[in-house]
């Protein structure tokens, strides 16, 4: 069977993604083991990305014609990774590699992030990508297991 691979473009994000960004954080984080033990509800997550604007997020989206199908959100000044998500559905197309790349290209002297230990796929993923695992500890708001990693740039 022949697999359709869904054509894509990275764009830098406006405010009127916004909410496709909340939209697309949620329906991905809230897939079993991927977000915390008590997901945020869409409107928190929404409030969330704004803050998160307001704080300092450069954020690029993938888009599908016009329809936002994922991001990456990253802190260059603290060389953080802050999320990377897709929308379900889409997952398996090289839509998370393209995106870790882009973090990679705007933060070259490294990058460090985590994810949810239970997140098997993205541990999975980041460590193909060359991450190094730094350590366990707890999701510094939730409490739940994260995993961090860490790339040395290039």
């Amino acid at each position: 069977m022949k697999v359709t691979i869904p054509s894509y473009h990275l764009r830098p994000s406006v405010e009127a993604d916004h909410d496709a960004i909340a939209e697309v954080w949620h329906s991905s984080a809230s897939l079993p083991d991927v977000g915390p033990p008590v997901m945020p509800t869409m409107n928190e997550l929404r409030e969330r990305v704004d803050l998160a604007f307001a704080a300092g997020w450069e954020v690029t989206v993938v888009a599908r014609e016009s329809r936002v199908i994922g991001f990456v959100a990253i802190k260059p000044r603290e060389a953080i990774l802050d999320q990377l998500f897709i929308r379900p559905g889409f997952l398996g197309y090289g839509i998370g590699q393209a995106l870790l790349g882009h973090a990679m290209k705007a933060m070259p002297e490294g990058i460090t992030l985590f994810t949810a230990s239970s997140n098997a796929r993205a541990r999975a993923f980041y460590e193909k990508a060359g991450l190094i695992f730094l350590r366990d500890a707890p999701h510094p708001r939730t409490g739940h297991p994260v995993t961090h990693y860490g790339w040395g740039g290039r």
